[in-house]
């Protein structure tokens, strides 16, 4: 999911900076809900230069709308259950239950 890495003479990884900052970026891709191919093909991409500037963009921006659309679906999860919660704090605290709020 990143671009090959540098090894020493005896074989073994040696990476550096710019490789660390590919396997970042790949982490956070990831969180962000692309697949394993997405990311390779952006790897790629990557690789064939400047031509391919906005198959690039198009993906990541593709990503983000998913990404807003969960944070919103998120969001509304979020407001129903802060509105389900107060509903029983209520009932706790007055020690019955309002019907008319319980769904």
């Amino acid at each position: 999911m990143i671009p090959p890495v540098q090894r020493t003479a005896g074989g073994i990884r040696s990476y550096q900076e710019s490789d660390l900052r590919w396997v970042e970026l790949a982490l956070c891709m990831r969180s962000a809900g692309l697949s394993v191919e997405a990311i390779a093909k952006y790897v790629k991409l990557t690789q064939e230069g400047d031509a391919t500037i906005a198959d690039r963009h198009t993906l990541l921006c593709s990503q983000r709308e998913i990404l807003l659309e969960q944070q919103k679906q998120i969001e509304e999860t979020l407001k129903r259950l802060n509105y389900k919660i107060e509903v029983y704090e209520n009932a706790l605290e007055t020690g019955a239950l309002n019907w008319n709020q319980e769904t």
